[in-house]
């Protein structure tokens, strides 16, 4: 039941991150960004726990801000990949 949060939560994450430079700033496909968004969550999650952070009753605070952090990093990188900005340099 857990990693079903985990996609919804990376699901969510991605569609985020499209809204946030939508229209012509943004050439990234939709698709791209959530699974950038589904993935960065997944591993993300893993990090953590390797990273040692101990996993608590109620919600894991540190756990879901790095998982977070590091899907919001991958739907960036993605758009620079993409090419966000596609003008021409003149």
């Amino acid at each position: 039941m857990e990693i079903i949060g985990l996609i919804i939560a990376g699901l969510i994450i991605g569609l985020l991150g499209k809204f946030v430079a939508p229209g012509a700033k943004d050439n990234t496909p939709i698709w791209l960004t959530i699974l950038c968004g589904i993935g960065g969550v997944l591993i993300g999650y893993y990090v953590s726990g390797a990273l040692g952070v101990a996993a608590t009753p109620g919600i894991d605070w540190m756990r879901w801000i790095i998982s977070i952090i590091l899907a919001a990093v991958l739907v960036v990188a993605a758009s620079t990949l993409t090419g966000r900005n596609s003008r021409a340099i003149r």
